[in-house]
Parts: structure tokens; sequence; C-alpha cells
């Protein structure tokens, strides 16, 4: 039995992470290049990712509610999946957060 459970394979851009204001980009390079793009794409896909399994999470729920599932199981599977994908992107988030307040915490 295969898993209906998909890893983040990408977690990929969020609109505005592209380039740092007041940084030029390198001549020759688009300032969309880079690693600031692909981590920017990367988180985009990634939430885009949580998101759509909570739906089909919701969408599952109502079925299960009016009786229209025949296999509850895959409400719990697609519940679970959900909940483990808004886990790790709380976590993610946290972990930004503590590298951020670090960072403004060093002395110039």
């Amino acid at each position: 039995m295969t898993s209906p459970i998909s890893a983040i394979s990408g977690l990929s851009g969020v609109g505005g992470i592209d380039a740092v204001q007041g940084v030029d980009a390198p001549q020759g390079t688009d300032a969309t290049q880079g690693p600031n793009a692909d981590f920017g794409n990367m988180l985009s896909k990634g939430l885009e990712s949580v998101q759509a399994s909570q739906s089909k999470a919701d969408n599952l729920a109502v079925q299960v509610a009016d009786g229209t599932l025949q296999d509850p199981a895959q409400y719990t599977m697609a519940a679970t999946e959900a909940s483990l994908g808004m886990e790790l992107t709380l976590a993610i988030r946290n972990k930004a957060v503590e590298a951020f307040q670090e960072i403004m915490r060093m002395q110039a």
C-alpha cells in the first residue's frame, strides 16, 4: 500500500523575497535569479501544498459528516497529513523568527 501523504518536495516563492531593497543585483544578472528566488519559490510552493492538504481534509470532513464518504480512513489520513504540514510550517516559522531575533541581537 502506498501512502497518500506526499512529501513537501519544495518550499518555493513568496512574492517580495526575490530581492532585498537597496541592494543592487550584480551586473549581468536578474534580481529574481539566485538563492533568494529559489528559496522564495520553495516557500510559496510549500505553503500552497499545506493549504491544499487542509482544503482536502476539510472537504473530506464534510463528506464524512453527510455520509457520502465510503471510507472514513481517507479523512483520517488527509487530516493527519494536514496536521503534520501545519506543524512543519509552524516549526519553520518559529526557526525563522528565532534566527531574525538572533540577528537583531548582534552588535553592528
